[in-house]
């Protein structure tokens, strides 16, 4: 519902029928990483894409590449992706899976190639480095917003990575937290005063000061909040370690952004999947 005032048959050369089908293919490639080519051939080649697709081979045509690429511009040229994201959240909300009161934040670096061998002889000027633990980065960072009781992801925002992840932490509060938690990159004491002053248990583990060391009580409290805390490493682990997206695919934020906004709204689906079946029974 949410793609059938935009789509048009001209603009992806199939039958509104069968843009159910052109979604699915869409979230496979999200899932397994496939160009449009590789998405084509990979149908024909697996009989578990099939059967995910509905499909049968024999009587069915499969899309092409261009079909599938222009279906993809179609989603991006108006910004679809988000509506997705937003969609899978409302629903969340609705089923009771998802609160936004208590809210983990943390950011994650996606590597963007650094290589200039290519027509510019430039890297991508949208993307840019940082470092890290005496490290260099070049890419973009995702930021989100958890869910501290469920561990899904209520807010996104997409940066180049020289962008510290502090500068935007209250960019996606939506001034309902009763609690906010994060590592010691978001510590700020007029951030701590504010809290206190908004009746906001704030829960962002003590950064040392320069020539000092945390106290034992300090040092205590980091521990406990980090038990916390740790879940927003949940959602990262799917994107980077279970769907292998640890590169932009595309040059420019706004088309990673837009793949971002997809892949955390299916990682939110995923990670639900047993309650949402539960609900629905």
């Amino acid at each position: 519902s949410l793609i059938e005032p935009y789509y048009e048959e001209k603009k992806t050369g199939r039958p509104k029928t069968d843009l159910l089908l052109l979604l699915r293919i869409y979230f496979l490639q999200q899932w397994y990483s496939l160009s449009d080519p590789m998405a084509e051939e990979w149908i024909y080649d697996r009989i578990s894409f099939q059967k995910f697709l509905g499909i049968d081979l024999l009587s069915v045509s499969v899309p092409d590449e261009t079909t599938i690429l222009n279906f993809r511009h179609l989603l991006e040229e108006h910004a679809l992706s988000e509506k997705f994201f937003e969609t899978v959240r409302n629903l969340l909300e609705q089923k009771g899976i998802i609160m936004k009161e208590w809210s983990i934040v943390d950011a994650t670096i996606i590597a963007a190639p650094s290589s200039t061998k290519n027509k510019t002889k430039k890297r991508d000027p949208e993307m840019k480095s940082t470092k890290k633990w005496n490290d260099w980065y070049f890419g973009m960072k995702a930021h989100i917003w958890v869910d501290a009781d469920s561990g899904l992801v209520h807010s996104l925002e997409t940066t180049s990575a020289n962008i510290h992840d502090s500068d935007i932490f209250e960019d996606c509060l939506h001034g309902e937290e009763k609690a906010l938690f994060a590592d010691k990159g978001y510590f700020k004491d007029d951030r701590k005063k504010k809290a206190r002053q908004w009746e906001i248990f704030y829960g962002i583990l003590d950064k040392a000061k320069r020539w000092s060391k945390l106290s034992i009580k300090q040092e205590k409290r980091n521990k406990k909040l980090s038990s916390i805390r740790s879940k927003v490493e949940h959602s990262f682990q799917v994107l980077k370690c279970q769907w292998h997206y640890e590169k932009t695919r595309y040059k420019g934020l706004f088309k990673n952004s837009l793949q971002l906004h997809t892949l955390f709204a299916l990682i939110n689906l995923f990670k639900a999947r047993k309650k949402l079946l539960a609900v629905s029974w």
